[in-house]
């Protein structure tokens, strides 16, 4: 039987980091992924010939080259990567949109402030104070970070619509949670996308993740594609090894999960002795769109659009229908600002996610499922098209995945994108030597999946033997 220092369970970005970061110390380490390719939801495919994104829109906590602050240059520092290593290019800038009105931003925080003050010149101290509010938010506090984001935003802005509007991208991109968001969760996202700023590499997370796999196996860490694990194997407060799927044993002084907690939880062969958790309900559908001409010469110039079709914001799973189309996040990658030696990206493409219901995909048959997502391609796009430019006679070509394929790919119960509602930013399960990181354990986005992932296995897996 193999043994190992760390074995981490899933090669998406969380576990990958954890992964280099312990080859630093000349710990012996394997990631196994139960898939052929890495990245988990953040990851790529190629069909008909063109190459396709899954998972990212954008990075978030961007700052530009030689900053040293942020969780970007923390990063960078920790893996011992260079800047061009993942080499972002910034967006031309987005925008939340609702019913007649369109809030602007870019990586310019200074920018934001002055369209809010624009658009709602009464709120312009009550922004300010919110700004204040998240500037204080102690990362530590376990505390605060589970309060009403809902409730603090009542107390501190006195415009329904301009809540409803700066909780719908924040939600959008790291929330798990229905209607309401943690307020840690809120402070976190509102710094990653507002203060910070989003960008995106030429090539797109492939870029990354090579980089990523690069840098493990060159430190001597050992990959196994194909070997999802069936179980955790526990002796007394311990888990003391896995067995894979294919009956192979592995043991390991510690194990870091990025699987999420109530998948993770299952496979342990103790799981009555687990404190419970609650799966997440959130999840999505995306459909791609493929142009005959760059979407800024038919008139969308914005890198993302946060719609949503009502005053009040909605953010909940659609049990009684396949897919809610009442908002969306509509991104095209070709709208970022690339090097000028890059050229252009070689297809045009819009992307628009919409959110969606996990048992009503996973209960259709196979012809069904076909023709759901042909129906559901027309009704994302049609509802997208009242906030961008029309872009549907351009289109040559599509795609589209269902919460069935995010399932697929991350193993996650109902699909779920953000995960479990409820975080363990100690990383902590009811084992000494078993810990979280990606998802469940609190930091979401690409930067924070590999924050997640440095942090953890800074916390517990360079400690002897872990707990």
């Amino acid at each position: 039987m193999s043994t190992y220092d760390t074995l981490i369970i899933g090669a998406g970005m969380s576990g990958l980091a954890a992964g280099i970061r312990l080859a630093y110390f000349d710990q012996k380490v394997c990631i196994c992924e139960r898939h052929s390719t890495i990245g988990g939801l953040n990851s790529f495919y190629r069909l008909r010939g063109r190459d396709f994104d899954v998972g990212l829109h954008a990075v978030t906590n961007f700052t530009p080259k030689g900053a040293k602050k942020g969780p970007l240059a923390v990063l960078l520092r920790q893996l011992r990567m260079a800047w061009d290593d993942l080499a972002l290019a910034p967006q031309i800038g987005s925008a939340v949109a609702f019913p007649g009105i369109e809030l602007k931003f870019n990586n310019d925080p200074k920018y934001l402030q002055s369209e809010i003050e624009k658009l709602f010149p009464q709120q312009k101290d009550n922004f300010q104070r919110l700004l204040d509010k998240i500037a204080g938010y102690d990362d530590l506090n376990a505390e605060m970070f589970t309060l009403s984001t809902r409730q603090i935003l009542g107390e501190t802005i006195s415009d329904p619509l301009l809540i409803e509007m700066i909780l719908c991208p924040l939600m959008w991109y790291g929330n798990a949670r229905e209607d309401d968001m943690d307020w840690g969760q809120f402070s976190i996202m509102f710094r990653a996308i507002f203060l910070e700023g989003m960008a995106r590499p030429f090539r797109g997370v492939r870029l990354i993740l090579k980089n990523l796999v690069r840098k493990f196996r060159e430190l001597g860490g050992e990959l196994k594609l194909r070997s999802g694990i069936a179980k955790i194997h526990v002796d007394g407060e311990r888990a003391a090894g896995v067995v894979l799927d294919n009956g192979q044993e592995l043991a390991a002084k510690v194990i870091l999960s990025s699987a999420g907690v109530v998948e993770t939880l299952r496979l342990c062969d103790d799981l009555s002795s687990a404190e419970p958790a609650r799966a997440g309900q959130l999840s999505f559908v995306e459909t791609v769109s493929v142009l005959d001409r760059s979407p800024q010469k038919m008139g969308y110039d914005r890198t993302i659009v946060f719609f949503n079709d009502s005053p009040k914001f909605h953010w909940q799973r659609p049990h009684d229908q396949l897919i809610d189309v009442r908002t969306g996040v509509i991104c095209s990658p070709n709208n970022f600002r690339y090097a000028p030696d890059e050229g252009e990206l070689p297809d045009n493409m819009i992307r628009i996610t919409a959110l969606a219901d996990f048992d009503r995909w996973q209960a259709l048959s196979p012809e069904q499922y076909q023709l759901e997502k042909l129906r559901g391609y027309d009704a994302v796009v049609g509802s997208a098209v009242r906030f961008v430019p029309d872009f549907r006679s351009y289109v040559i070509d599509t795609d589209m995945f269902t919460p069935t394929t995010i399932r697929r790919f991350t193993w996650h119960d109902n699909g779920a994108v953000y995960g479990a509602p409820e975080k363990r930013l100690d990383g902590q399960t009811h084992l000494k030597n078993l810990f979280l990181c990606g998802t469940d354990q609190g930091y979401v986005g690409i930067i924070g999946s590999i924050i997640s992932g440095i942090s953890m296995a800074n916390m517990h897996c360079l400690k002897a033997g872990g707990g």
